[in-house]
């Protein structure tokens, strides 16, 4: 029992104001039982029907993160939560690969629509993510691992509003991006590539702070089924994420 993951009282009470309520059933699992094991899961990369007995059956512990990933419950709870503590006066911005399990393929509309692509490392799924100040995930969005990073800045262009400053790598180092940035108010510091004609300037001392970002993807890797994909559904893998996001930074 030591070794099972619980939400401790402080964990549950900022999540208990976002419970669905009146929920049936006569003997209906309680929620912090069944999201401690959804996080048990997650942390531990076990199979969902592997899941220890003290959280509930394993098929109300998967089918109740399923549901409400299909109502987009996690996600809305990270923005939610993120939306009210997040300081993006400065952001950071970057992906990283993960590696799709065989298990992760097969899913309905081929797997690019379930965010699986090919890649140096074989078939793989990118997570993006903002970050604040303090180092803290407030934006995610999945693609396939064969989309480029500028091209995924797309998905963020509300959430990159108000920000004075965007952190970045080569990887975003293009001059429309650059200028799109700077048209609304935020200051690329982006290194530029070593095969541009005219050199880039940018805040050197600024640029330090993105290894805040990278450190990010470091704790939410903790997680086993975040380093390794092993759901069929974008939805559900996005929402895996969210979860891990919010037990790692906003809890």
């Amino acid at each position: 029992m030591s070794k099972l993951f619980w939400l401790n009282d402080e964990q549950w009470a900022s999540i208990e104001p976002f419970m669905p309520r009146n929920q049936p059933g006569a003997r209906r699992v309680d929620d912090r039982r069944v999201i401690s094991g959804i996080i048990h899961v997650l942390k531990t990369g076990c199979r969902w029907v592997d899941c220890p007995q003290e959280y509930g059956p394993h098929t109300t512990v998967y089918n109740r993160f399923n549901r409400w990933s299909r109502k987009r419950f996690w996600t809305g709870m990270l923005e939610a939560l993120a939306a009210a503590g997040a300081v993006t006066t400065s952001t950071s911005i970057d992906s990283t690969y993960v590696k799709a399990q065989r298990s992760a393929f097969g899913g309905k509309g081929g797997p690019n629509a379930q965010g699986i692509g090919p890649s140096r490392g074989g078939q793989t799924s990118k997570i993006h993510i903002l970050t604040d100040v303090n180092g803290r995930p407030f934006a995610l969005n999945l693609t396939p691992g064969n989309v480029s990073d500028v091209r995924a800045t797309e998905l963020f262009s509300n959430s990159l509003q108000g920000a004075k400053h965007l952190i970045a790598d080569k990887g975003y180092d293009a001059n429309a991006f650059r200028k799109a940035m700077r048209d609304q108010g935020t200051r690329p510091v982006i290194a530029g590539r070593s095969n541009r004609k005219r050199k880039i300037t940018y805040d050197k001392t600024r640029y330090r702070d993105r290894h805040l970002v990278e450190n990010a993807f470091c704790h939410l890797k903790d997680f086993r089924r975040i380093a390794t994909r092993y759901d069929k559904l974008g939805r559900n893998f996005i929402s895996a994420i969210a979860i891990a996001t919010l037990v790692a930074f906003w809890l």
